[in-house]
């Protein structure tokens, strides 16, 4: 057993075992002059001090002057992958579109084209080069998709470094594995999408079965559309995934309603969803995962997130990390985003990357929150107030990151 406490905290968190939704994002718990008891990675005491039952600790935290808050879950990445892509940033920026880039040998199937090349060891050397990045801006959960492989092996061969990367003793972050076979249709199969799609029935999802939670699939016009999309989820969902899709991010397609027709704990992007899509989603409690990083970088609309929150639907914020749409595991850009243009309040910015995040990986009875029973994954900041997170502009302002119950990092010194 190992012990850990957290005295003079300033606690800043949302409460509960499930997203939360509409006016429940903007309810965070203060506790003032609080304590948090950690025990063998899990919290069991976060309240005033005054209550806190007397222990000895292995290791105390004094947190006055700072605010304490949940440990990010940043619930939509894609860190595994081979080669990079910045000569395609150039193209953007001289006004070629994401779609265009694809369909000159470039995007995902450049990124493909590395990936199968590159070694095991090497792409896991490189996704816990990011790992250590997110960790320093107080991420303890991230989601990390294979998708980058498009045929059996290489997907396999992504899955096991992620499977490795979980599995890690020294990680310093809690690693949850996504396949994303379904990420784009492979050049050999060029003009033969159905027959890439018996594929992925036939040999890559029970090849994947074991290795990853989740199914996700890239829902978008001339990728996977809508009747695609359902043949390859219903197949995910009888072998025993749960679902997640990339929906309507270039056009409105339908996959916004197809996520909860099809009872996903998730639909990530959303730029281009519909009101019905909306409603759908918010009546089938799907988690709205919104990623404002790929849209500044893409110069695309930013999704509606308060239309999604003011019909009640659950809202995430991820970064989206990738080598190609969004190089950025930004978490204070993507909250400076979120808050600024997408018309999110602080308190609501806070619960999706926390509480919101984890329920979009399936986690939320386990982290999210700074409560008894959950999962010690906890952040501490150089300010007094969460909403420095806002108003410390891109910036990270994270001094110190416990992720089940271990200390990852500690503040810089003077």
């Amino acid at each position: 057993m190992s012990s850990l406490k957290i005295i003079n905290a300033n606690i800043f968190t949302p409460l509960g075992r499930e997203a939360a939704r509409g006016e429940e994002m903007s309810r965070i718990k203060h506790i003032p002059e609080a304590c948090v008891i950690c025990e063998d990675g899990t919290i069991t005491y976060a309240g005033p001090m005054a209550d806190a039952p007397r222990c000895e600790a292995d290791k105390t935290i004094d947190a006055r002057g700072a605010a304490v808050i949940p440990g990010f879950v940043d619930s939509h990445t894609h860190l595994v992958f081979g080669g990079y892509r910045a000569e395609e940033f150039d193209w953007r920026l001289k006004g070629d579109s994401y779609m265009s880039i694809m369909e000159r040998g470039g995007g995902i199937q450049s990124t493909v084209n590395a990936t199968r090349t590159e070694c095991a060891a090497d792409l896991a050397d490189k996704a816990r080069w990011f790992l250590d990045r997110m960790t320093e801006m107080g991420v303890t959960t991230v989601e990390a998709k294979s998708g980058y492989g498009l045929e059996t092996a290489t997907e396999m061969k992504m899955l096991d470094v992620i499977d490795s990367l979980a599995a890690d003793p020294d990680a310093r972050i809690r690693v949850v594995p996504t396949f994303l076979g379904a990420h784009a249709v492979p050049k050999e199969y060029k003009g033969r999408t159905g027959e890439y799609v018996d594929l992925m029935i036939r040999e890559m999802i029970p090849a994947a079965k074991g290795k990853a939670e989740f199914f996700d699939i890239f829902t978008e016009k001339g990728v996977f559309e809508i009747d695609e999309s359902r043949r390859l989820l219903q197949a995910a969902k009888d072998a025993g995934f749960r679902l997640k899709l990339h929906a309507d991010e270039m056009v409105t397609l339908g996959g916004a309603e197809l996520a909860a027709e099809m009872g996903a704990v998730s639909a990530d992007h959303l730029l281009h969803v519909s009101d019905e899509g909306v409603r759908a989603m918010a009546e089938k409690n799907v988690v709205a995962t919104l990623l404002p990083l790929t849209a500044f970088a893409l110069r695309e609309p930013y999704a509606p997130a308060r239309k999604f929150i003011d019909a009640g639907a659950p809202v995430a914020l991820a970064t989206d990390l990738n080598p190609g749409s969004c190089f950025s595991g930004s978490i204070p850009l993507t909250v400076a985003l979120a808050c600024i243009y997408m018309k999110m309040s602080p308190e609501e910015a806070l619960t999706a990357l926390t509480l919101n995040g984890a329920a979009a990986v399936g986690l939320a009875a386990e982290t999210g929150t700074i409560e008894a029973g959950k999962s010690a994954d906890i952040a501490i900041l150089h300010f007094d107030s969460y909403k420095f997170l806002t108003y410390y502009v891109g910036m990270n302002c994270v001094d110190t990151v416990i992720s089940r119950g271990k200390i990852v990092k500690e503040p810089l010194k003077a």
